[in-house]
């Protein structure tokens, strides 16, 4: 077993569950893998809260999975970026202290950056106007951070609506736009790394990339270098246009992004319907050599239609976030496929939760 490790003060319950993952995937003769732990603290750069109003005290709170409708309140959180843990509680005993900001207030969101950046959503029961955003103008400048205002049907924004993250991937710096409820990866450190495992493991490739669930370009970037070209799809509009502004930010000319779910685009490839978006690409889909697939599906894994696209390809490469579902998956792609390569991070330490990312290439 290879292992790439950080300072780790749960190294066995990590090892329990790389124990596991490895029990679940024996009959596919995954080869060893290789590991990535995590620490354990100061780890999560994007945390929410519901915030509980209790006479004049505000808390934030969690509820947990057994118990629902009872709010726990949460003093400190550790396991948040060190920019997040400083910035909540004086965050709160401003908010506590404004009447504007505090009626009302449903639950705050914060995402914050491996640079200091973060950026706060708050979300209101109520509707929010210029009053408030004056206020949160005063808020964002004296803390130094960007401010979002969200009520049902309206959203007013403090400077802007994004951080931007900064990855240093073989060598080379990438930026990425980060705006507030897109879907990006919780654990910097571990995302690195499997960004940079999926940089690795592509390297010399062939022929042109597909990219299911791209996000805001998180793998797409990067490894566009080793593919002729790639085209990479997302259901999410936010999503799409932030992908769309990190490859020009990141001058990268071989990338198309459409907006496209995981099973309209198997639909696509397999003739079954015509979709005006692809129209948008510079040539026809069935003209590009598409023989890798990339896909970081949710935790319900990757769709029937899907799967069956996957088995077409010559290579794919397969992050999964939930072992259930992703042994379901390979237990259907390993008639066609067989495991090149295999690696376990723990995005989430101290979680059931793990991480994996495996390389199948195509038998015969």
């Amino acid at each position: 077993m290879t292992s790439n490790t950080t300072n780790n003060p749960n190294k066995d319950e990590f090892a329990q569950k790389v124990n596991l993952v490895k029990k679940r995937l024996k009959p596919y003769n995954f080869p060893t893998p290789v590991i990535f732990s995590s620490n354990a603290l100061d780890y999560r750069m994007r945390v929410e809260f519901r915030i509980w109003h209790q006479d004049n005290e505000l808390n934030y709170v969690m509820f947990a999975p057994d118990s629902p409708r009872k709010p726990l309140p949460v003093k400190s959180f550790p396991i948040a970026s060190k920019t997040i843990q400083k910035l909540m509680p004086i965050l709160l005993e401003h908010i506590k202290n404004n009447e504007l900001l505090r009626n009302k207030l449903f639950q705050v969101e914060f995402l914050s950056t491996s640079n200091g950046e973060c950026l706060v959503t708050l979300i209101y029961h109520k509707l929010l106007e210029s009053d408030w955003l004056d206020v949160a103008t005063e808020l964002a400048k004296n803390l130094d951070i960007l401010i979002v205002g969200r009520c049902r049907g309206k959203k007013l924004v403090v400077d802007r609506e994004y951080v931007t993250e900064h990855f240093v991937i073989s060598g080379d710096k990438f930026s990425y736009r980060q705006y507030e409820q897109t879907f990006t990866q919780p654990n910097y450190r571990i995302n690195q790394e499997m960004i940079t495992w999926a940089d690795k493991v592509t390297r010399h490739s062939y022929g042109d990339l597909l990219e299911l669930y791209c996000g805001i370009g998180n793998f797409t970037i990067p490894i566009s270098r080793n593919f002729n070209h790639v085209i990479a799809t997302e259901v999410s509009k936010r999503s799409v246009r932030a992908a769309k502004e990190n490859i020009v930010e990141n001058n990268i000319k071989n990338i198309d992004v459409v907006r496209m779910s995981a099973s309209e685009t198997a639909e696509a490839l397999a003739g079954k319907r015509n979709f005006r978006r692809l129209s948008l690409l510079p040539r026809s889909i069935n003209e590009y050599k598409l023989n890798t697939l990339l896909v970081d599906p949710p935790r319900s894994g990757l769709d029937p239609d899907s799967i069956k696209l996957a088995s077409k390809f010559q290579n794919i490469i397969y992050f999964s976030c939930s072992l259930d579902s992703f042994t379901s998956d390979i237990k259907v792609l390993a008639k066609t496929h067989a495991s090149k390569n295999f690696a376990i991070f723990d995005q989430f330490p101290a979680t059931e939760h793990i991480e994996i990312g495996v390389v199948l290439s195509k038998l015969g």
